[in-house]
């Protein structure tokens, strides 16, 4: 429909036009148990700056009943196409709009999502706004520029509780009436309801008191360990508070699991909703609990970077979701009683790999993209946007200084509170109490695209004294069909030097701080200086760049990777050999040796984790087919050795149990991980506990070991929304035509799968071991990818679209098939970019497979 897709120069003839003064909305919800539609009214205040202005409110709904204008009825039918009311002969100065129409409720995770419970048979909702869904449950001017206060009004069933941004009223006769929030953007509202549980606390400080409240499904409260959340909510509160010098904008602060949620979580004022799988059902990592912290706090972040100033238009998404990022991650890194203190290494590990891969691909763009409408945003929530956006921010913190820096961000939330702003209102801040001139520094970095690579160069003499040494610097060329030109950058960087102690250990002896700018920047500090073991560049990842070592630095780490007495540098050089693999310039078999040489020593679990998924990632797609299975055994080898000789119940041994049970393979292995299922065999201190059987049987349903009884026999052990979706995708991993066939009619051609358990199918319909079973599928994938573009929402078809793509049949077959495709296909923008993603993955693979194979051969 073209009137969903908002353009920049609409929204900016809008925002000229009007000015929002407030909303009441009217939601009768007494039906969500039952499902279908519901009743919404809205109520619209807004000034016109014109008198016989035209323009249009957005909502998508199956009926529209009634449109009043300043008091005269419109014609519905008339002017109701395309997701759009048109508006024509404003007054100007005040008008009012009531609309009342019929709305959906989803089960895509988009506008009001309703999921029903499996354990209790209830109905639970929550809505989903980002980027343009509220308009699926109220008519709104749909821009974030056009903020307003909101008053809500819901008539639910009797015994439901209803949350939104205002504190929860007592309900009268099951009717909920909220006051009105602050002038807020549309995107950030929010309506959780349904029999939700609920523990509650505050937060107090100083005489401030902020009352806090945890949600989720009764089913999830015995798992629901609200104290943790509560102290990590706290800390937040403390450090932000005092880094911003803002007090929290909102008059509490919930946070609400919810079930089948498309993201991590979503910042809604005062009322963030986060996905239910961060209630652990069972055993987890100290990682999962450090990720968990990191989503908190980022959204907490977003209370004051994004709800109290708000960007103008999507432009500057990249700049509220890096700048919760970067400041969720020193949060985490330096306050007072942190329990991850070593977050930059978590960052440096996984979301700078999550970077360095969107930055190489077709779509890269600069971290401020040109958003032209709500495709190009919708597609926009990526590597580059969160990960790179935070990296430069971490290196512009590097560059005015953190004080600085904070001093910029303190002054910008005073001169624009519940107002919206562009980047510039920022850098003029930091210009101001930095004293730097950021529009140069700005440029390079925030509007051009691409990754430098920065080498060391280095001389010695017969003693091993530095005679020169220069960090150069490389653009390389953007991949095919990206826009821009390579543009080399001002870094600010640390240098670490590293040597071995009498225990073999690597410790830092030396680090200098320095900005590094154009192709060749010489280190004057260093000459004359021994030549250390280590020279790492980017030591403490102040900068964004692929960093290489120099011949002498990575004999050493290829030796003593685990060595190094500090995670983040192991982090960095696990971070540049992955990389190298990727880019074909580490073969395949020598990073398996590395990770194999290197990672009993590491301490860092979620590093840990992160080498299990890439191992197992580089041996599917980037070995050599011919010795693929080889490099598998020896891997999963590895596994289950270190499986057995991991301490008992420590998190190495979880994670090894998972590592193992993601590729166990010959007849014993598999036997091993039935044993383990049944409880004829156990391993000391491994507890085989339900999310663990669940890895098992997947597996063994994977390999043709478990049949429909047996899955179905695990679910009624586990006859929940997790058991419903992991039974979903060991249905979908059986090596067999029929499942195979079942599971795509279910996903592409039926369609009518809640989001979650189509994500679960699609994930158990690829696996790497059934290459030849899914051969037949790459033909029908191009056969019918446009029409589910075309008839899904963005979410669902998302899913599909780069879930499906054929990513397993690394082949020049499968790049001209895509080629032919994207020249006959006339897909959208957004389709385009999604299919060009897909192919960069098996132009980059079948390089990586090249380089293994030659590897094979020398």
């Amino acid at each position: 429909m073209p009137g969903t897709n908002l353009t920049r120069e609409e929204a900016q003839e809008r925002a000229r036009l009007l000015t929002v003064d407030a909303y009441e909305i009217d939601l009768d919800l007494s039906g969500a148990q039952e499902g279908g539609t519901y009743r919404s009214v809205t109520t619209v205040r807004f000034d016109s700056a014109e008198a016989g202005a035209e323009t249009f409110i957005d909502l998508v709904a199956p009926a529209v009943h009634e449109a009043v204008l300043n008091g005269e009825a419109l014609d519905v039918a008339a002017v109701f196409r395309d997701s759009r009311i048109a508006l024509a002969g404003l007054r100007e100065g005040a008008n009012e709009l009531k609309v009342v129409a019929d709305c959906a409720y989803t089960n895509t995770g988009e506008g009001l999502h309703r999921f029903v419970d499996p354990v209790d048979e209830q109905a639970y909702l929550y809505t989903q706004f980002e980027v343009p869904d509220a308009r699926r449950v109220f008519a709104s001017f749909e821009q974030p520029d056009l903020k307003a206060t909101f008053q809500f009004t819901v008539k639910a069933p009797s015994g439901w509780t209803v949350i939104s941004n205002s504190p929860t009223p007592e309900p009268k006769d099951d009717v909920w009436t909220f006051e009105p929030t602050p002038r807020i953007s549309t995107y950030i509202t929010a309506l959780i309801v349904g029999p939700y549980h609920s523990v509650h606390s505050s937060y107090e400080k100083d005489g401030q008191s902020v009352p806090l409240g945890i949600y989720c499904r009764p089913s999830l409260a015995e798992y629901l360990d609200a104290e943790d959340i509560f102290a990590v909510t706290r800390q937040g509160f403390d450090w932000f508070q005092e880094k911003f010098d803002y007090a929290y904008p909102f008059a509490k602060y919930d946070q609400l699991f919810v079930p089948e949620f498309n993201a991590g979580a979503m910042e809604n004022a005062g009322a963030v909703t986060i996905r239910d799988q961060y209630v652990f059902r069972s055993k987890v990592t100290d990682a999962a609990y450090e990720v968990r912290a990191e989503t908190i706090l980022h959204e907490l972040a977003h209370m004051w970077f994004g709800d109290l100033v708000t960007m103008e238009w999507w432009n500057d998404l990249w700049l509220n979701e890096s700048f919760a990022t970067y400041t969720s991650i020193a949060c985490q890194a330096y306050a007072e009683g942190s329990k991850w203190p070593h977050s930059w290494t978590t960052f440096a590990n996984s979301m700078k790999t999550w970077a360095y891969r969107q930055d190489q691909l077709p779509s890269t763009h600069p971290i401020m993209a040109d958003i032209t409408d709500l495709d190009d945003v919708l597609v926009n929530f990526d590597g580059i946007t969160y990960a790179k956006g935070a990296s430069v921010l971490k290196q512009l913190v590097a560059y005015v200084g953190m004080d600085a820096f904070f001093q910029g961000v303190q002054a910008y939330f005073k001169a624009h509170a519940f107002g919206n702003t562009r980047l510039t209102d920022l850098l003029g801040a930091l210009e101001k109490t930095s004293g730097r001139d950021l529009k140069t520094w700005s440029k390079a970095w925030l509007e051009t695209a691409g990754i430098n690579i920065l080498r060391p160069e280095i001389e010695t003499d017969a003693d091993g004294r530095i005679t020169s040494f220069t960090v150069l610097q490389e653009a390389p060329a953007l991949p095919a069909g990206a826009k821009g030109e390579p543009t080399l950058r001002p870094h600010r960087i640390a240098i670490g030097a590293y040597d071995l102690d009498e225990s073999g250990k690597l410790v830092r002896t030396n680090r200098i701080e320095l900005d590094v700018d154009g192709e060749r920047t010489t280190v004057a500090e260093l000459v004359g200086q021994a030549r250390p073991a280590v020279v790492l560049l980017n030591d403490d990842d102040l900068s964004y760049a692929k960093v290489r070592l120099d011949e002498e630095s990575l004999r050493v780490v290829t030796e003593h990777l685990g060595d190094f007495t500090e995670s983040l540098p192991r982090a960095l050089c696990w971070a540049s050999a992955w990389d190298m693999t990727r880019d074909g310039e580490l073969a395949t078999r020598d990073y398996l040796a590395l990770v194999l040489s290197g990672i009993g020593k590491e301490s860092d679990i979620g590093v840990v984790q992160s080498l299990h998924r890439q191992v197992k990632l580089a041996l599917d797609l980037y070995s050599a087919p011919e010795t693929r299975e080889a490099a598998l055994n020896q891997w999963t080898d590895a596994t289950l050795a270190h499986l057995r000789a991991a301490e008992p119940g420590s998190d190495h041994q979880l994670a090894w149990a998972r590592a193992f049970a993601a590729t166990a393979r010959n007849p014993q292995q598999l036997d091993l991980l039935q044993s383990l299922l049944d409880g004829t065999e156990a391993i000391e201190g491994l507890t085989v506990d339900t999310e663990l059987r669940w890895s098992f049987v997947q597996r063994l349903a994977a390999v043709g070991l478990l049949d429909e009884e047996e899955i179905a026999a695990e679910y009624e052990r586990d006859k929940t929304a997790a058991g419903e979706r992991h039974a979903a995708f060991a249905r979908a991993a059986q090596p067999s035509e029929e499942a195979k066939a079942q599971a795509w009619a279910s996903v592409v051609e039926q369609g009518d799968l809640p989001n979650a358990v189509q994500e679960a199918v699609i994930s158990g319909f690829v696996q790497p071991d059934q290459r030849e079973l899914l051969a037949p599928y790459t033909e029908k994938y191009f056969a019918s990818v446009k029409e589910v573009s075309d008839s899904r929402s963005h979410e669902m078809a998302q899913q599909i679209i780069v879930g499906l793509y054929p990513t397993l049949q690394v082949s020049q077959e499968t790049l001209d098939a895509t080629d032919s495709w994207l020249e006959s296909a006339e897909p959208s923008a957004a389709l385009r970019r999604m299919m060009s993603e897909s192919r960069a993955g098996v132009e980059r693979a079948l390089k990586a497979q090249a380089a293994d194979a030659a590897a094979a051969t020398a």
